[in-house]
């Protein structure tokens, strides 16, 4: 339809439709990103970090700028590359990006293949000083390794992508890791499709450990997993770190036969009344060099006659009570909202490149582009409005109208008149110019 001249609507033939507005955009609010942005040395420390092999003898487009402009286009929810083409000369994008027209979908395809695993390492080390800025700045008392893995499909002939039992297709099996209390994005590592869920997650999450207890040793670490990451190396690294941690543990005929005894079926009193119980026990495995605690939780929904039986290991002290336990592991679901507005709202898992090496950089531009909006959103955001999802946010504040007028020197941008959450939108910009970082 971008190429028709001019259209008239059938329901109405004096309204006339076209694409020659000129100078406008439907993305202004992408400035109040720009300004955040800004505010917290977002792009100055990715670039401070970022050194890319680059062999070109001439360039129009530098790679700081391809950088930012692919962040700002996955935030307005442009996951495809070629809506570069389109946005070449949008107005909102080149002035964010500093250009006077926007890199092509051929130059962000080679922009990819300067990367490698150096630089990579380069954006994790830039990701984790912005969170160390922002977790300095919060002043908190408390940081969650919430550890999971999730699937990334593919459809093609993916480097490195294979069959995954667990979800039943053909992709990547990512690794990933949040804090629980802020929904930061601490980390993530793109795997084949066919490893276990806790294949290398102790070199995975080490260096975080380590990191948070080395630079903000006054906060109190705490690491929450399923039972795919029960493994024994997971809880010597957390003991020998000093970190609390609660993991789910597989079943088996041991810990179920403890459970029984615990709350035999012949001891049921009113099978018409649902029961629950938490009880503390100490197992060994004959994996693991000592016994440790266990929390055991064993529900009888109303009707039933035998219990189920779910259990946790961990190494938290006598002064939580076993149901505080495993309330606190419960409140780790919040992390699938994470990893699904991760997937659904910044294209986590949009793997579309043959290299393994290029898919893993989109991942970590996903990343990134997550974490801007997270600390956005958290601290900026007024009050009730701190857990808005991304695809609200872009409905309230970035796909806003405006048109560009030059006066002498000044750039205006004139918004809609009937932009219906201008108050939240300046707002939010306000909260962002009054903010104090550093």
């Amino acid at each position: 339809m971008a190429t028709l001249p001019q259209l008239t609507l059938d329901f109405n033939r004096q309204i006339k439709l076209s694409n020659d507005g000129g100078s406008l955009s439907s993305d202004t609010g992408e400035f109040i990103f720009r300004e955040f942005d800004e505010k917290i040395g977002f792009s100055k420390t990715l670039a401070r970090h970022l050194h890319l092999k680059d062999d070109r003898k001439y360039h129009v487009h530098s790679n700081e700028n391809l950088l930012r402009q692919k962040i700002y286009q996955i935030i307005a929810g442009y996951a495809e590359d070629d809506s570069a083409d389109q946005l070449t000369n949008d107005p909102v994008f080149t002035q964010i990006i500093g250009t006077d027209a926007l890199a092509s979908q051929p130059s962000l395809s080679r922009f990819y293949t300067r990367f490698d695993n150096e630089s990579m390492e380069q954006l994790n080390q830039a990701n984790q000083e912005l969170l160390d800025k922002v977790h300095t700045f919060r002043g908190s008392k408390a940081i969650i390794f919430d550890l999971d893995s999730t699937h990334a499909d593919t459809y093609g002939e993916q480097e490195s992508a294979s069959y995954n039992t667990h979800y039943g297709t053909v992709g990547f099996h990512p690794l990933v890791a949040f804090d629980g209390i802020t929904g930061d994005f601490l980390k993530a590592k793109l795997r084949p499709g066919n490893v276990y869920t806790s294949n290398g997650v102790v070199d995975f999450v080490k260096p975080l450990i380590e990191h948070y207890n080395e630079k903000f040793p006054e906060t109190t670490p705490f690491l929450r997993g399923d039972s795919g990451f029960a493994v024994p190396a997971l809880y010597d690294l957390c003991e020998d770190e000093s970190v609390y941690y609660v993991i789910r543990l597989k079943s088996n005929a041991i810990l179920q036969r403890m459970a029984d005894e615990l709350h035999p079926a012949t001891e049921i009193s009113d099978v018409s009344m649902s029961e629950c119980y938490y009880e503390e026990i100490e197992y060994q495995a004959k994996s693991w060099s000592k016994s440790r605690k266990v929390i055991v939780q064993s529900v009888r929904p109303a009707g039933e006659l035998f219990f189920t039986h779910s259990f946790f290991v961990t190494n938290l002290k006598d002064a939580f009570t076993p149901e505080t336990i495993v309330r606190s592991y419960q409140k780790r679901g919040t992390m699938e909202n994470y990893i699904k507005e991760a997937k659904n709202g910044f294209y986590l898992d949009k793997m579309n490149s043959h290299s393994f090496q290029v898919n893993e950089v989109k991942m970590m531009l996903s990343l990134l582009a997550y974490n801007l909006t997270n600390w956005l959103r958290t601290l900026c955001f007024p009050k009730g409005r701190k857990s808005m999802q991304i695809e609200t946010i872009r409905t309230r504040i970035i796909k806003v109208a405006s048109k560009l007028v030059k006066s002498g020197r000044s750039i205006y941008f004139k918004l809609s008149s009937s932009f219906v959450y201008q108050k939240f939108f300046w707002e939010v910009l306000q909260r962002i110019q009054r903010l104090k970082l550093e």
